[in-house]
């Protein structure tokens, strides 16, 4: 299973809280301040309300895989409950998902890149293309080749570090405000914005989507009686790095606060620098660990005599650039992240329920 290659390219060192706690932190946490300018300081009920529902789904999972013998991913469990319908429409939804991701790579790539050199451009045949377009099309070219490798162990080990990465993001947003006094003149904030609810949903709900892998976790634990423990764990220490994001952001920035919020933070400050560079590093070593399911899936659609490595690479390189053609046409970070939050990650949320 695809799902099953994911994960453990990403947790090949087999330490669960780790692997659990990168599953969940990834680029979301970028957006959690914004999702707090959207909803207001009250929507971070969501966050918590969130929190919950991903712990709970996750022990309904559980329950499932223990239901019936030989189910190990999310789509075996759509199979058993739904038939071959269940099973393509998990799959497709999860695919769906990580391409997203993907997507949502290469806009953050583009975004913290032109912060870094906002007068960067390139003039081709009369074509000017800005620093956002420039960094996305350069960003393609350094991941594809990635994607075409058949052994991504090293880049899983690197990609490994993304709790790392996460912390690290965190530390600098709190040093900027707490030492080195970044917007402590902002207002207090809003309570509550109605109108902007969905969007913090979305926005909120895209940090806990890792319900593709948690049956992959649990089969890969030595002892499965922990699996709630463990799940526990995982969510509650990923939350409040959320949270702690959320709030410091929202504090700093107030109104003004971006989609990103290493975006926010003042170039000149090491602590920025720091920030960025890492939110930049993190991504490249993810692009291909994300994309491989997805290609593997489709590879295994073509003829057995058709599955060459030279066609193998053709079709990858063409995912890597209708994912770059997707992400110059809706170079909206937080929207796409809010799309993918409310629309994919709450219907794999929710569908354990219907299990």
């Amino acid at each position: 299973a695809q799902y099953m290659l994911m994960f453990r390219l990403v947790s090949w060192n087999q330490n669960q809280n780790n692997s659990g706690v990168n599953v969940l932190c990834g680029v979301g946490i970028l957006s959690t301040p914004c999702a707090v300018r959207q909803g207001g300081w009250l929507g971070l009920v969501i966050l918590a309300v969130l929190a919950v529902l991903a712990w709970y789904t996750g022990v309904l999972l559980r329950r499932c895989l223990d239901s019936k013998e030989g189910l190990e991913t999310y789509p075996d469990i759509g199979h058993a409950a739904f038939g071959t319908p269940g099973r393509i429409v998990i799959s497709i939804i999860l695919y769906m998902e990580l391409y997203a991701c993907c997507i949502e790579y290469l806009i953050l790539e583009s975004d913290n890149l032109s912060k870094l050199f906002p007068n960067a451009h390139l003039t081709i045949g009369g074509f000017t293309l800005d620093a956002h377009v420039l960094f996305a099309i350069l960003t393609t070219l350094v991941v594809m080749p990635t994607t075409w490798l058949r052994d991504l162990s090293c880049l899983s080990f690197i990609s490994a570090g993304g709790v790392v990465a996460s912390i690290v993001i965190v530390s600098c947003l709190f040093w900027a405000g707490l030492v080195d006094h970044v917007g402590v003149n902002k207002s207090e904030g809003t309570a509550l914005n109605l109108p902007g609810i969905p969007i913090a949903i979305g926005l909120y709900g895209y940090c806990y989507s890792g319900h593709g892998v948690f049956p992959n976790i649990y089969s890969s634990l030595k002892k499965s009686n922990q699996f709630n423990a463990v799940l526990f764990t995982c969510i509650a220490l990923s939350t409040v790095l959320f949270a702690g994001a959320a709030v410091m952001g929202y504090i700093m920035f107030g109104e003004t606060t971006e989609s990103q919020f290493t975006l926010n933070m003042p170039p000149n400050l090491m602590s920025s620098k720091i920030a960025v560079w890492t939110t930049v590093t993190n991504p490249i070593t993810k692009y291909a660990l994300t994309m491989t399911p997805l290609a593997l899936s489709l590879e295994e659609l073509l003829p057995t005599n058709r599955q060459t490595y030279g066609n193998i690479i053709m079709l990858r390189s063409a995912l890597v650039l209708s994912s770059l053609g997707v992400a110059l046409s809706v170079p909206f970070f937080g929207l796409v992240m809010s799309l993918v939050g409310s629309l994919l990650t709450m219907f794999v949320v929710s569908f354990s329920s219907k299990f």
